[in-house]
């Protein structure tokens, strides 16, 4: 009987391919030494965030609806209250599933931290394991980037946000990706905060149209009264006198001297793979050491899913490359040919406290053209359709890409509600779908307009 050993066992992504073999005829130990157990999206990821964001929101849409009269405080410290309520059941579901599963024969749960011996063996507690193939899942950790001066301040990273209760006055953020652009909203909203947030290119959002991220800087600096440094740099950082921080920032061609009370670092996060003894293996964890098959390039007997492959850390992507590399590992011990993950991107950033989150389904104009396609691309202003005004949240826009045989090649959308279109969007695109046989029918006035504009007019324009 083939054995498999899974690293990362409470996880998204480690769960996945745990269900995707226990039925189909392998030994199976299963190893995490998470306290408690549950994987990142459960403990510091989605659902947290997710969590707080909710409640910054609801004092957000009360001050910007001039209809409305006085202003809500967020209670910070039952936000985290209830917070780390809401996360202990979902991992105490999460680690119940993974419990459940060894209960079955042939496979086992071993509650200890793993680290290579050997390529395939594995030493466990007191314990020496060898398997045929292993399957590391181990996520991901905080990158704190290597600044000069950086361990003298000890930044507060995403994780130390949604577990204090009290901020100080003002802060500076160093990244301005999907965690920045989620959590500076939230210290700004609910815990009052001057913030000077650096943004290394000319806008965020590299992925989407050139519009979407100045958009999200006009929102950001208007609604939510945030400095964005953007073209900027950090040089060093160093303790202030006060006991804040005090950093050097390029900008604008000039060096520029800033100071707070707090500096935040939400740059993003990397493979956790320290300590996992890989250098007593074959693999090296470089650019490339993962195969579009999950498989490590390498060695043939190791499988690489979710975050700690470094490829796409989103939750959905790691579920699905769980299930595609359980297939694949079976494939292999079989002598079948593995096939390539391959995937619809499909992504959200709850972006203006999840009120004007941004998403995109599927090609840009840009990734598009890259392919080949000569796309026709209509962009419409949320402003455009009278339910967003009523709704009193106008901001935003949302964009269509299409082949010019009609099929429909991707979304991108920053607006209201524009997380929950994805979804229709993501069906759509990966159907193939031709724009001009999506239905156009009047119906009660809700936010998916937006979408029956945009069919109109890129039909239009093809039928033109």
């Amino acid at each position: 009987m083939t054995h498999v050993a899974i690293v990362g066992a409470y996880g998204s992504a480690g769960v996945a391919v745990a269900e995707s073999l226990a039925d189909r005829g392998v030994e199976l130990t299963l190893i995490d030494d998470g306290d408690p157990g549950g994987g990142l999206c459960i403990l510091r990821g989605c659902m947290p965030s997710k969590e707080v964001l909710s409640a910054a929101a609801h004092r957000f849409q009360a001050r910007h609806d001039n209809r409305l009269s006085g202003i809500p405080e967020v209670d910070i410290g039952a936000v985290v209250e209830r917070k780390d309520r809401q996360v202990s059941e979902f991992a105490e579901h999460r680690r119940d599933a993974v419990h459940e599963l060894a209960e079955r024969e042939n496979v086992e749960f071993i509650h200890e931290t793993a680290r290579f011996v050997d390529s395939h063996t594995l030493a466990v507690g007191d314990r020496e394991i060898e398997a045929d193939y292993v399957v590391i899942a181990t996520g991901s950790t905080v990158n704190v980037p290597d600044l000069p001066g950086i361990d003298e301040v000890d930044p507060m990273t995403s994780a130390d946000v949604l577990d204090t209760t009290e901020f100080p006055d003002s802060g500076i953020v160093m990244g301005f990706g999907y965690v920045g652009l989620e959590l500076v909203p939230y210290l700004s909203e609910a815990a009052g905060m001057e913030l000077t947030v650096i943004e290394h290119d000319e806008r965020p959002i590299d992925e989407a149209p050139p519009g979407y991220g100045d958009t999200v800087l006009d929102l950001y600096r208007e609604q939510f009264g945030i400095e964005v440094l953007t073209d900027a740099t950090e040089r060093s950082v160093e303790r202030g006198e006060d006991g804040g921080v005090r950093m050097e920032v390029e900008h604008d061609g000039r060096t520029e001297s800033l100071e707070a009370d707090q500096l935040f670092a939400f740059t993003g996060r990397k493979p956790n793979l320290d300590g996992l003894g890989l250098e007593n293996t074959d693999l090296s964890p470089e650019e490339g050491w993962v195969e579009d098959t999950m498989r490590a390039r390498d060695d043939p007997h190791t499988f690489v899913v979710g975050d700690a492959n470094g490829r796409e850390p989103i939750l959905h992507v790691a579920k699905e490359q769980g299930y595609h590399a359980a297939d694949n590992l079976v494939a292999h011990k079989a002598g079948r040919e593995l096939l390539p993950y391959e995937n619809v991107v499909h992504r959200v950033i709850f972006s203006g406290l999840g009120v004007y989150p941004f998403a995109r389904v599927g090609h840009t104009e840009e990734s598009a053209r890259e392919e080949g396609y000569d796309p026709e691309v209509v962009t419409r202003a949320a402003a455009s359709d009278g339910v967003f005004k009523v709704k009193d949240v106008p901001e935003g826009l949302a964009t269509l890409v299409v082949a010019q045989d009609g099929t429909v090649l991707g979304y991108q959308g920053l607006h209201h509600h524009a997380d929950s279109m994805a979804k229709t969007m993501q069906i759509v695109v990966e159907l193939g779908l031709d724009v001009r046989e999506l239905p156009d029918r009047a119906y009660h006035p809700t936010l998916p307009e937006i979408l029956d504009g945009l069919f109109r007019e890129t039909s239009a324009r093809l039928d033109g």
